[in-house]
């Protein structure tokens, strides 16, 4: 005797009901973006700020997390990108787009030069030329002040409207809505990525070169492409910066910045680029409230956060999010099945 093909199909679990989360899953940062311009309106320019900073963090995600390429000095690339877009709407134009996109692609530029020189080097070497990239940079916006502005900063900006109607309002409404669109056409360019052929070599590179190699994968150039793409993605974030505060300081090329976008992707768990999401958004807003009850406490709950994170969260703080995801699944498994 056949079986009902109608009973015959699988129960329904967490593999099928998967599909049913992942669309949810991926639309969430995005509806609580929308929701929170709706609904924060005197904490848009903060909202502005933590969004520029995932976008930041995702870029060194794609190097450090997907390429395993180790550096201090990421802090180079945002900072040239935000100088960029800043004298360009001095000297040039004020439209936003168009330096946005001069910022993109003379970042883009100076990662693949500096990729081509320190990219065969590893390990301690490569972290100390990563370095020594982002000291040269800073003492040359420090004392070249007829183009920087040096320590007090560059200023006298005038950004046009967005798309020519749009204005860069002392709230932040354009500027939020505009960092946020950015921020979605790098995900998706990001997301493409790393789950194309090419980012999977690239994670192959991560976990071992020499087999890569030995299967005929061009390391090198592979590395230099996936920095490139990464330098790409910080100059977009110094851009929106600039236009978004009209104001670029020499905190742009600090190795303290470069530590703060480390601390970030730490919390919120390498090689994801939701990661990025968490850890910047936490850290932009835990530091703000923080440091209105006390200046000095959010470092102590910063760093008692990153060590909590990298004790008992391997994965970072999206390693949460993944358990309450699977827990509902099975939830609603058990659910449906009865």
């Amino acid at each position: 005797m056949m079986n009902d093909p109608k009973n015959t199909a699988p129960a329904a679990g967490p593999q099928m009901l998967g599909g049913k989360f992942s669309l949810t899953w991926h639309l969430l940062p995005w509806v609580l973006a929308i929701i929170f311009y709706f609904t924060a309106e005197g904490y848009l320019s903060l909202g502005t700020q933590a969004i520029i900073w995932v976008l930041f963090t995702m870029s060194l995600d794609l190097a450090l997390g997907y390429a395993g390429i180790v550096t201090l000095g990421h802090a180079a690339l945002f900072g040239f990108g935000a100088y960029c877009a800043g004298i360009f709407s001095i000297h040039v134009t004020g439209d936003p787009l168009t330096g946005l996109l001069v910022a993109t692609v003379l970042t883009a530029a100076l990662g693949f030069v500096t990729g081509i020189l320190i990219l065969h080097t590893t390990g301690v070497t490569f972290l100390m030329l990563t370095l020594a990239i982002l000291s040269m940079l800073f003492e040359f916006a420090n004392s070249a002040k007829w183009l920087t502005g040096g320590d007090d900063g560059l200023q006298g900006m005038s950004i046009d409207p967005l798309l020519g109607v749009f204005e860069f309002d002392f709230f932040g409404h354009t500027a939020y809505l505009y960092s946020l669109a950015i921020l979605f056409i790098w995900f998706v360019i990001a997301w493409q990525i790393v789950h194309s052929p090419f980012g999977k070599s690239v994670d192959g590179i991560r976990q071992s070169p020499k087999r890569m190699r030995a299967i005929g994968t061009p390391v090198w150039w592979r590395l230099v492409a996936i920095y490139t793409i990464s330098s790409a993605m910080a100059g977009s974030a110094g851009g929106l910066l600039a236009h978004s505060t009209q104001f670029v300081g020499l905190s742009a090329l600090s190795l303290f910045t470069s530590g703060i976008v480390a601390v970030m992707l730490i919390l919120g768990g390498t090689k994801r680029i939701y990661g990025a999401f968490i850890g910047a958004v936490i850290y932009v807003f835990v530091q703000d409230y923080t440091a209105k009850l006390n200046p000095h406490l959010w470092e102590f709950i910063i760093g008692g956060l990153l060590i909590a994170v990298v004790l008992f969260l391997e994965g970072g703080l999206i390693s949460l999010v993944d358990k309450a995801r699977d827990g509902l699944a099975r939830l609603v498994g058990k659910g449906e099945r009865s």
